[in-house]
């Protein structure tokens, strides 16, 4: 440990308190500060990870959205955590959409049965933010998206069991049925309306189910015909689709839902890139931003290698660069978003109730993550003792505490003259804001306490010299204490005050003087009667060692003009 040669006056005390509290309420994402920029990852590797940091939280953005796929072949907690952890270190929020598993040119039908391993799933992971965000599957007006057939009955009775067991294991998943295609004709099986198909969706589930269980609105905002339209043009099919969707559920009765717009983007076989580049900058800045409906927009696709979807790729063929848009939306200011995230943990601290006035104390805390956030003086964090003014003390930098983790923190405390009873408490703050809270500690600042001496100098039985020197370490061996030039008189030395210690503390104590081998005793020091009783002290360390040994022989005739 460090000695305490610069610090002289610092006080090292331990005692267990421990406390885990947090701060639980919920809040829809569009009511904090909130950075709208996102896309879409069709995998999450670590590599596309850092490319959508780059993208997203960029020109002041922090906190940005990303819409990843999990298929329901993959549910392994010991691959997915990992990334949600990536992504909380990223600062990027999931949007997560459920899917099946492919079977020929279709996709799998789900079944409400299907909810209990989804559920116990999913809840199995430390999200990245409080927001659980969750798209109950894909384009269900394609049959090819549902099993080969569109069927409303089925869709609307698997939704509402998904979401009914998503909300019942936690009230902080944030569900959207998944979005439509609002280009698709009115060809049953192969294909159905949207209109139509929300309409006979929402009579299956029923508008007050819907609007219980369903928190947001997932579109697909596609500038059609061919994926090639106006940037300028405004109804469905196009990238103002969410707006005509919107007018579509309010008259059948459904609350204001804010918006996700999951998917959206150019053809790049047939548009330039240059071409598409404009067309997001102007999306964002002219639509999306400034909608108060809109909450994100992961454009389609990040990076996609292959066919049918390689002309909605952000990223090149073979990963060689990234296209206009990329940059364009890399530079385009965004907003430093503060979602609300989940924060338990806890302070662990052992500090004593009697201290005295006139002195600094050293302690250590361990501050315990459970939440999920990271707590760092980057991501806004800060620990601080409440009502205590900031001169009064100083608390070491948190460094980085990840979920799960535990740091030891310095603390250093002056009492100055404050003789009285005070509390206080350690509180973490978020930008400002507790959000978390340990016990109290009580304590009094005691007018300093003195101390007694007896020791004598063999082979004396009655002691009166001077140039005593008394040392104070605490348990961990830390030295607290120290005062040179004490006065003996008939065996009894007085220090009138001693600083640095806690009242019922037990604490070593060292005689030292020159010459002699050094002495030590133990004491618990109270407010009044403190005496300390040291063995008589040997004259034998004439190498000043601190023991005797051979190199005494040798320094006793060198020393000894001076004893003489």
């Amino acid at each position: 440990m460090k000695s305490f040669r610069y610090f002289k006056k610092y006080l090292f005390l331990i005692l267990i308190a421990f406390l885990f509290l947090s701060i639980h309420h919920s809040v829809f994402a569009e009511e904090l500060p909130n950075n709208k920029v996102g896309i879409h990852l069709a995998q999450p590797s670590d590599e596309d990870i850092d490319r959508a940091d780059e993208l997203i939280n960029s020109s002041g953005g922090v906190w940005g959205y990303v819409t990843i796929v999990i298929h329901e072949d993959d549910l392994s907690r010991d691959k997915w955590q990992p990334i949600f952890d990536k992504l909380r270190e990223r600062r990027l929020i999931p949007i997560i959409r459920l899917a099946t598993r492919a079977n020929g040119e279709s996709w799998e039908r789900p079944h409400s049965k299907d909810a209990e391993e989804w559920v116990s799933f999913l809840n199995s992971l430390n999200w990245v933010v409080r927001n659980r965000y969750i798209i109950l599957f894909n384009e269900p007006n394609h049959g090819t998206e549902w099993g080969g057939e569109v069927d409303t009955q089925s869709f609307g009775e698997v939704n509402e069991a998904f979401a009914r067991k998503l909300k019942a294991a936690s009230t902080d998943f944030f569900i959207m049925m998944g979005g439509m295609d609002v280009s698709a004709p009115q060809q049953k099986p192969r294909y159905m309306d949207a209109s139509v198909f929300l309409r006979e969706t929402i009579e299956e589930i029923g508008v007050e189910d819907f609007n219980t269980y369903f928190d947001g609105l997932s579109s697909h905002s596609y500038p059609n015909p061919g994926f090639v339209g106006s940037v300028r043009g405004v109804g469905r099919g196009s990238i103002r689709t969410y707006v005509w969707e919107l007018s579509l559920l309010k008259n059948m009765g459904i609350k204001d839902l804010p918006v996700f717009i999951t998917e959206t983007g150019w053809n790049g076989d047939v548009l330039s890139r240059e071409a598409i580049a404009e067309n997001f900058l102007y999306a964002y800045q002219s639509v999306w931003l400034p909608d108060e409906r809109v909450v994100a927009v992961t454009p389609f696709i990040l990076n996609y290698q292959g066919e049918p979807f390689f002309k909605f790729s952000w990223v090149k063929r073979d990963n060689v660069g990234v296209y206009p848009e990329f940059g364009k939306i890399q530079t385009l200011t965004k907003e430093e978003g503060r979602p609300e995230i989940f924060e338990s943990g806890g302070v662990e601290f052992h500090l004593p109730h009697d201290i005295v006035e006139y002195s600094t104390y050293h302690s250590q805390i361990q501050i315990t993550n459970k939440g999920q956030g990271i707590w760092s003086n980057e991501n806004g964090y800060s620990l601080i003792l409440e009502g205590i003014p900031q001169t009064q003390y100083l608390i070491s930098s948190l460094g980085t505490v990840k979920p799960f983790e535990s740091r030891t923190l310095d603390v250093y405390f002056s009492t100055e003259a404050a003789v009285g009873s005070s509390e206080t408490r350690f509180i973490l703050n978020r930008h400002d804001v507790p959000v978390l809270k340990s016990q109290v500690w009580r304590y009094d600042v005691v007018p300093l306490p003195s101390l007694q001496i007896s020791v004598s100098l063999l082979p004396k039985l009655k002691t009166s010299d001077t140039g005593f020197e008394l040392q104070v370490f605490d348990e961990y061996e830390e030295l607290i204490f120290r005062q040179k030039g004490i006065s003996v008189e008939a065996g009894r030395g007085v220090l009138n005050i001693v600083e640095n210690i806690a009242l019922g503390t037990r604490y070593r104590l060292v005689l030292l003087k020159q010459y002699y081998l050094p002495r030590q005793a133990y004491l618990t020091f109270e407010k009044d009667g403190n005496e300390v009783v040291f063995k008589p002290m040997i004259p034998l360390d004439f190498d000043e060692s601190g023991a005797f040994n051979w190199g005494d022989i040798s320094a006793f005739f060198t020393t000894l003009p001076q004893r003489i």
